[in-house]
C-alpha cells in the first residue's frame, strides 16, 4: 500500500500518526481511503470533490499539479506526502 505522509497540523485528524497506509492506484482513491479512516482529516483536506487549494499533495517528491493532479497514478511503494501552504510575511 502506498504510505502517506501526515504533517504535524493535521496529525491530530488522523489518529496522531505522521504516516498512514491507504489503499488505492490514484492519489485521489488513496486520499479518499484515507479520508474513511479519518473522517475529520477528509474535511481538512477537501472541498466537496476537490482539494483545497492551500493543500500540496507530492508523489514521490513530484507535485501532483504538474502531472495528472487527483488522477495521478501510485504504485504499492509510493509515497504520498500532504504538504500545507505556508503563508505570511
Amino acid at each position: 500500500m502506498p504510505l502517506v505522509r501526515i504533517p504535524t497540523p493535521l496529525r491530530p485528524h488522523a489518529g496522531g500518526s505522521d504516516r498512514c497506509e491507504a489503499s488505492g492506484t490514484t492519489v485521489g482513491e488513496v486520499l479518499a481511503d484515507l479520508g474513511s479512516s479519518h473522517p475529520a482529516l477528509k474535511d481538512r483536506l477537501f472541498d466537496g470533490d476537490d482539494l483545497r487549494r492551500f493543500v500540496n499533495v507530492y508523489v514521490n517528491n513530484e507535485d501532483i499539479r504538474y502531472l495528472d493532479d487527483l488522477a495521478t497514478p501510485v504504485a504499492e511503494k509510493d509515497e504520498v506526502s500532504i504538504i500545507p501552504a505556508v503563508a505570511g510575511g
